[in-house]
């Protein structure tokens, strides 16, 4: 699948290369779109970078194969390659395609424990993870969380698990807000509108995420970050631009604003932490919440036009939507 243009995509078929002796054949069992990164290609919206430390933001021009999500089976091995990765279900940051041929250094191997569907949400729960370690919440915190897409829903989850004061989401989407449960029972989660969430004595909040993908959502969580406080932007807003209130309450209130972007791991952690252990704590955060139940729709790869239709004039009506092969 090929984005062509804004709101222009195109399913194309291409003879796969010949197999290399270190190769590997992988046929696409289903894999996930990322609305909110995907949208901003869809709509033409990313900004050109030539060197954005990460290799999937970087020098995107039409025509272009986008996406991050494969969940597949190792169908054929090249000669060098280890025989133990035949028929094995692999994770690839690759872009939508029925079958594609990749290096195995490039796979995640998915645990047993997991269907295909829910390994597809492993970008977005590493994600998750990244924003929760770059905001490192304390014990007795009050936690806040601006949006409630795939990642709002997944760092609200891990969010619940700590020992906080309170935490509370907010997003316009009444089915989003419903759909975030606690299973463990271990955390009460207040779920708010924008316009339920106005100045109270429980509004002034120690952490807040800001994962709505809107920068004028920044104004909201400067307005309910207390002294001291940590705004994490999880977001990637591209080209969308919004003014931003830093002459009021901010400069005095000692607010940090944390950037927070998963292609790379913080200064502080990245001494004892790498990929392969973030990635392990991922898999088990998938185990645990099972995001599968968020898979709202299901569309072939040939309807790939209904899909990003459907998320870019109804995303009220979607969690998350997936490619079936």
């Amino acid at each position: 699948m090929v984005f062509t243009a804004p709101r222009r995509v195109e399913v194309r078929t291409a003879p796969l290369p010949p197999l290399q002796d270190d190769e590997v054949l992988v046929e696409t069992f289903c894999s996930a779109i990322s609305a909110g990164t995907e949208m901003l290609v869809y709509r033409g919206q990313f900004p050109h970078l030539h060197d954005s430390q990460d290799g999937l933001s970087s020098d995107l021009e039409y025509p272009l194969a986008y996406g991050y999500a494969c969940v597949g089976k190792v169908r054929e091995v090249g000669r060098s390659v280890n025989r133990e990765w035949q028929d094995k279900l692999v994770f690839a940051f690759q872009p939508h395609s029925s079958s594609f041929i990749i290096h195995p250094s490039s796979l995640i191997p998915i645990p047993h424990s997991l269907l295909p569907e829910n390994a597809c949400f492993l970008p977005n729960m590493e994600t998750a993870v990244n924003l929760v370690q770059d905001g490192a919440p304390i014990l007795g915190e009050r936690v806040l969380v601006l949006g409630q897409g795939v990642v709002g829903l997944l760092t609200a989850s891990l969010l619940s698990e700590f020992p906080l004061e309170n935490l509370t989401v907010v997003d316009g989407i009444e089915m989003r807000r419903r759909e975030l449960k606690v299973e463990s029972g271990k955390l009460r989660v207040k779920s708010l509108t924008p316009a339920d969430l106005r100045p109270s004595t429980f509004d002034s909040f120690d952490l807040v995420f800001e994962l709505t993908g809107s920068p004028a959502a920044l104004n909201t969580a400067i307005e309910h970050t207390t002294f001291s406080g940590r705004i994490v932007i999880g977001s990637w807003y591209g080209q969308k631009r919004a003014e931003i209130d830093l002459g009021g309450s901010f400069h005095r209130s000692r607010i940090r604003l944390i950037s927070s972007q998963v292609s790379s791991i913080s200064p502080e952690l990245s001494g004892r932490w790498d990929k392969p252990r973030r990635f392990d704590v991922a898999w088990q955060a998938l185990e645990r919440i099972q995001p599968q139940k968020w898979v709202t729709h299901r569309f072939s790869i040939d309807e790939a036009g209904k899909a990003y239709q459907l998320l870019d004039e109804h995303p009220q009506e979607t969690i998350q939507v997936i490619f079936e092969y």
